[in-house]
């Protein structure tokens, strides 16, 4: 058979590789392994606390402004110490939640409680992502200068709106650590404080300012360390 130079064709097996479903089946689930060993190795994380402590800069007359405090006798511009404590649950990289933040000044106090959505992006254990908060703001507390006004009667509230960005770095599948900046817009405004008691003739003109109604719109910065439990 093989005269002539010819040669009987050769098995298909020898020269052709069947399909074999089997095989590809386990090439891709060997894939899907393989890129699970790649990820962040998490798994799925449905529920969120995280606890917050920076620096905060903010003004109230950033923007506008219009009489809310008197500013002869009330600094209207501060920088200190912020706590905050955030909670929600996680929808794969959307999470959802509430955040309360404190922002503790020599001459007063300014408290929001917000709506929160962020963006994550999960980078192995590095996880970068976008905030979006708004809610209810409020000032108070007021010392210094400004007791002797008793400005304790004022009634200082409003809005806020809040964006921000964030790393978080993941210690185990449950701990991380990170760093949110984030940057507000406030919305201030105050009826009158009637009576005020006036013991020093210094503060007359500044009384006159809480006789009519007050208003202002700010901004703050504010830079936190953040450490998270996920579940």
């Amino acid at each position: 058979m093989s005269a002539g130079g010819l040669a009987p064709p050769g098995s298909a097996n020898t020269t052709q590789s069947a399909y074999d479903p089997r095989a590809q089946s386990y090439d891709t689930e060997q894939a899907l392994k393989d890129a699970d060993e790649k990820d962040s190795g998490r798994g799925l994380q449905l529920l969120w606390l995280n606890g917050e402590v920076g620096f905060q800069y903010i003004s109230l007359n950033t923007f506008h402004a219009n009489n809310l405090v008197d500013s002869q006798i009330v600094k209207t511009s501060q920088s200190g110490a912020l706590y905050g404590l955030g909670a929600g649950v996680r929808l794969i990289f959307l999470t959802l939640g509430a955040r309360f933040r404190l922002g503790n000044f020599s001459a007063w106090q300014i408290w929001t409680l917000d709506a929160e959505a962020g963006i994550h992006l999960p980078i192995g254990k590095v996880e970068p992502y976008f905030q979006f908060d708004a809610g209810y703001a409020s000032l108070g507390s007021f010392s210094g200068a400004s007791s002797a006004l008793n400005l304790q009667n004022a009634n200082v509230h409003g809005w806020n709106a809040r964006l921000g960005f964030g790393i978080d770095f993941y210690v185990t599948r449950a701990l991380s650590i990170g760093a949110l900046m984030t940057g507000d817009v406030l919305y201030l405004k105050r009826k009158t404080v009637a009576n005020l008691p006036v013991n020093d003739p210094a503060y007359a003109e500044a009384a006159k300012v809480y006789a009519n109604d007050g208003s202002s719109v700010g901004g703050a910065t504010t830079l936190t360390g953040v450490v998270g439990l996920h579940f």
